[in-house]
């Protein structure tokens, strides 16, 4: 019987804020591919879009990925990636996938517009993709035939806007259905093979969409959470408690700023502040080595 493939799910978009949603996706993923019994699921990424990308009431990306590094620090699999934020101009999807998949495949891009990951970075990266047990058993540089796919993670909304006139050229479509594929999550009542019998494209690599449905409907978006923040209703449950906490320090999407919790550290600089962040996280790293687990 063949190996299972190994799979790298990569989620694209604002996270403005990040929700309990979007985290649960990739648990959601993770279950259902693995289940097949074709697939391990080895790692995931979230790639937050980049101050530059036009849409109402998007945060600067500083606080996007502040908040997503906060509520990922319980995961031990699923990583923040800021290269996509920090590009000077709004990336197309199919750039970010072709950086990521290169830094897998440790290879460089000749793509002018994709700039190719230095050693150190795929180094890293490789590194952070793969725990321990795989690292033993296999090497992604040297494995042609166990290479790791990159498959974009997206719900049914992505999928049909591919049918939005102007919205995706047919290039970049085949590209990211093609090369990488797709893993969407739907809803009960949608029919995501209706669409995709609709489209030529997508039904020439339908093998490639993996489709599972969410049976326990939990309707949270990031839209309907900054709703509630502007107009002072509790989001708790929704996002996680550090995100909560954070929104109310820095006043974003039409909050107060918390005072109380701006007091509670009356006589620390930005730059104390930042120091002990550093130490935390290094610490934080030291135990998972420790307990041979990697953050991703």
């Amino acid at each position: 019987m063949a190996s299972p493939r190994r799979v790298v799910l990569i989620a694209c978009g604002s996270y403005n804020p990040v929700t309990n949603m979007h985290l649960r996706m990739f648990e959601l993923a993770r279950d259902s591919m693995n289940r097949t019994g074709r697939f391990k699921v080895i790692g995931g990424v979230i790639s937050p879009v980049g101050d530059q990308y036009e849409k109402k009431d998007l945060q600067p990306a500083k606080h996007r990925c502040n908040m997503l590094r906060e509520s990922l620090t319980s995961s031990d699999w699923i990583r923040m990636d800021t290269w996509e934020c920090e590009q000077p101009s709004w990336s197309r999807t199919a750039l970010v996938l072709r950086h990521h998949q290169a830094i897998l495949d440790g290879a460089a891009t000749n793509n002018t517009n994709n700039p190719a990951p230095s050693k150190r970075r795929r180094r890293e990266v490789n590194r952070d993709y793969i725990n321990e047990d795989d690292n033993a058993n296999h090497n992604i540089r040297n494995k042609s035939d166990n290479s790791v796919n990159l498959r974009l993670l997206c719900g049914a909304d992505l999928l049909e806007s591919f049918g939005t006139p102007g919205l995706w050229s047919e290039e970049d479509i085949e590209y990211i259905v093609g090369k990488h594929g797709l893993v969407c999550i739907t809803r009960e009542g949608s029919d995501p093979r209706k669409f995709i019998y609709e489209s030529d494209v997508l039904t020439k690599y339908e093998d490639n969409i993996h489709i599972l449905t969410e049976w326990i409907h939990n309707d949270i978006s990031s839209t309907k959470i900054r709703r509630s923040l502007r107009r002072g209703d509790s989001v708790k449950y929704l996002l996680q408690d550090c995100v909560i906490d954070y929104v109310n320090k820095h006043g974003l999407y039409g909050t107060t700023v918390d005072k109380k919790m701006e007091q509670d550290q009356p006589n620390t600089s930005k730059k104390q502040m930042s120091k002990k962040s550093d130490k935390n996280v290094s610490e934080s790293y030291k135990q998972r080595k420790r307990t041979g687990m990697r953050r991703l």
